[in-house]
């Protein structure tokens, strides 16, 4: 028998995922995201002609309404190769309507890059993205685009990622020019000066310094210096003592400062000229994380609920997370970041959430809309999958012998919804299978049937995120539909705290119903929807009740009452109540629960609506039109800033209901120079007297 030598194959595993680098790109919408990918696979050789957004040619962007719209709606993965290293790339949306694509994106990938606009610095959905990349610790680091643009300044937009993103750049390059005289960069690590070709940036001439940016690059290069060494103890003692810190020391320092987070290290350029992406690329080789970088996957074993670490080697055995999903004619595609073991094609794979198998038709990689067909993935490795049916975002496949499930997910809530119905009766059927799919591709997009009107109601994350679902389905899937108006996504809690008793005892011959429940409901902000308490003592309720008495009132909370709107932040604690020995059932004391909180909500219900941030760019001659307008709907203005070009940026936050169709008002109001940007920030109180009109109207439609 021969014995097969693990140690050597784990070896080559080792020396071959130390290769990978599995990054996204993160921005602002019209920051460059797109274009910046674009230039990646025409440097990097995978594309040999570059695809411009403008044209509605770019690669990453390959759905229709990518194209007509000119943005990213959905994330595109490729692989591409540079240095002899392996990149999987994900490019990401930059509009608040699709986030949830930037976060099932950043769940899986090692690291990321960041782009900022030059002129404009860090945008609202910039500090959206970077607070995502936060949260699942991706390092990153951030690329200063459009150098060229009239208005650009590099250290300006180094300024805003400290204050907005409370973040801690540290600039590896200073530019050489400014605006249309941006040519090149003083590379800091290396004191070299790098020019690009007029021709062709792709060619870059690498020399000295301009004398006369000597004596600032040396300063700049200290405040680099020092700022790295304050991430690494050894060094932090070289700087101290005056001694000189060489360059491979410096690069060591960047990648251990980036991998720790406690810095991030930024270049500059212009991606739609090439200049500057071939440093973020060696960047990203030299200071983005391989697999092996990250710490160890922790999961939990569904059997035992046990924690369960692993290291992200092929020789594990085989665990990944399904990310996306994506409908296709020809075949459904499921997105897996491979975490540990091998999946090979044909073979089945155990999904602890539906307790069953899951076949793998084919293994494919992904270049945008392309398929590379393969046979077998690895631990690091993002790929798709052709035949696997219900697994959906966030659930993980494993092997039946060594089960895990690791953390999913979290979507925010829909704000906004709207009835849709086919205009022909008989596309009743075909409009639900198109609806159902996208159930299963997008998280955040919902849907359900009005229980009054016998509607089909869909909800998502704003009016451009339900605009481009109905014109996929009439444009891609030829039906023809008729859209409602869209509606805001109310909410309701409990104006204060309320003791109840319930009595659900019925008696009509045979055996009755009796149950009895004593609730006190009160309010936290820190809750996210419900919380119930188990507060009883001495038996007064039977163990097996008090589930039926939790689930009765979460009933009833989401169920939102009269009017329908599902309660928040309400906390039930049932501390006492009544059984009967013959009568009492789960049933009764479901009733007991819902009548609980029925009794706990009348009179005492506040309506919550959602409240947006929102910033408005238009010149200076407007600003005042601007905010007058904005007063109007009843939006309160927290910032203004002064924007190169005569331009002035307004921040501040008004609640969603009154900004249907804003931007036709702003175009209007700026003779078509303005443009906003707004993403969800909070729910809060609907003022009194509108919230007896929404309320009078929805009640009308009940």
């Amino acid at each position: 028998m021969v014995v097969e030598d693990t140690s050597k194959r784990d070896s080559k595993d080792v020396a071959q995922i130390k290769t990978f680098r599995n990054f996204g790109v993160i921005a602002h919408i019209d920051a460059g995201k797109t274009t910046f990918s674009e230039r990646i696979l025409f440097i990097t050789g995978k594309n040999h002609k570059i695809g411009e957004v403008h044209e509605g040619a770019a690669t990453m962007d390959y759905l229709e309404e990518e194209r007509k719209r000119g943005i990213t709606i959905t994330s595109a993965a490729t692989t591409c190769y540079w240095r002899d290293h392996r990149m999987s790339l994900i490019d990401t949306p930059g509009h608040v309507d699709f986030t949830a694509e930037v976060e099932r994106s950043l769940r899986v990938l090692d690291g990321a890059v960041g782009v900022f606009c030059a002129v404009a610095g860090v945008q609202p959905q910039s500090e959206t993205v970077w607070r995502q990349a936060n949260r699942y610790k991706v390092p990153r680091v951030a690329f200063v685009n459009k150098m060229d643009r009239t208005g650009a300044d590099f250290y300006k937009a180094i300024d805003s990622m400290r204050k907005r993103l409370n973040a801690n750049p540290v600039p590896l390059v200073m530019p050489i020019g400014k605006e249309k005289d941006f040519r090149g960069v003083v590379d800091l690590v290396h004191m070299n000066s790098c020019i690009w070709s007029e021709d062709d940036a792709r060619e870059m001439t690498v020399g000295v310094i301009p004398p006369e940016l000597l004596a600032e690059a040396k300063v700049r290069r200290e405040q680099m210096v020092e700022a790295i060494a304050d991430a690494d103890d050894k060094l932090v003692e070289k700087f101290l003592d005056g001694t000189e810190i060489t360059v491979a020391e410096i690069q060591a320092g960047i990648r251990k400062g980036a991998l720790e987070l406690k810095f991030t290290p930024v270049f500059c350029g212009s991606a739609f000229k090439d200049k500057g992406v071939q440093q973020v690329l060696d960047a990203i080789v030299d200071y983005l994380p391989s697999p092996l970088d990250v710490p160890a996957i922790i999961g939990t074993n569904p059997e035992t609920d046990e924690k369960v670490e692993r290291e992200m080697l092929p020789s594990q055995p085989f665990s990944g997370l399904v990310f996306k999903t994506i409908s296709d004619p020809n075949g459904d595609l499921t997105f897996i970041r491979i975490y540990t073991g091998e999946m090979k094609q044909g073979e089945k794979y155990y999904n602890a959430r539906l307790r069953r198998y899951e076949r793998i038709g084919r293994l494919v990689r992904m270049h945008a809309a392309q398929r590379e067909p393969i046979d077998i993935a690895r631990a690091g490795d993002i790929v798709a999958a052709v035949g696997i049916r219900d697994s959906i975002t966030g659930d993980t496949l494993s092997t039946r012998e060594d089960p895990v499930v690791f953390e999913a997910m979290n979507f925010p809530d829909t704000v906004i919804s709207m009835a849709i119905e086919p205009k022909v009766s008989s596309d009743r059927d075909k409009l639900a299978d198109v609806i159902a799919k996208f159930l299963r591709e997008d998280p955040t997009f919902k849907a359900r049937t009005d229980d009054q009107t016998g509607q089909m109601v869909i909800s998502g994350m704003g009016e451009l995120h339900l605009e481009v679902k109905c014109n996929m389905i009439m444009n891609d899937y030829k039906i023809p539909v008729v859209v409602g108006r869209p509606k805001v996504a109310y909410k309701m809690t409990l104006k204060g705290p309320k003791d109840v008793e319930a009595r659900h005892i019925k008696q009509s011959g045979g055996s009755g119903q009796f149950a009895v429940a004593r609730v006190r409901f009160t309010t936290d902000p820190e809750i996210e929807e419900f919380e119930f308490v188990d507060a009883v003592k001495g038996g007064s309720v039977p163990r097996e009740y008090i589930s039926s008495v939790s689930y009765g009132i979460e009933t009833a909370v989401k169920g939102g009452g009269r009017i329908g709107f599902p309660f928040v932040k309400v906390r039930a604690e049932l501390y006492d109540g009544q059984s009967h020995d013959v009568d009492s059932s789960t049933m009764a004391f479901e009733a007991a629960g819902g009548l609980a909180f029925r009794m706990a909500s009348e009179n005492n219900s506040q309506l919550l609506e959602p409240i947006m941030k929102i910033e408005i760019e238009a010149p200076e001659e407007y600003t005042g039109d601007v905010i007058g307008d904005l007063s109007s709907r009843r939006g309160i203005v927290e910032e203004m800033t002064a924007k190169p070009g005569g331009l002035s940026a307004v921040l501040g936050k008004v609640p969603l209901s009154e900004m249907f169709q804003y931007s036709t008002s702003l175009r209007s109001m700026t003779q078509g120079r303005g443009q906003y940007t707004m993403e969800p920030a909070s729910y809060d109180p609907v003022p009194p007297n509108i919230a007896e009109k929404v309320l009078a109207e929805h009640g009308a439609q009940k």
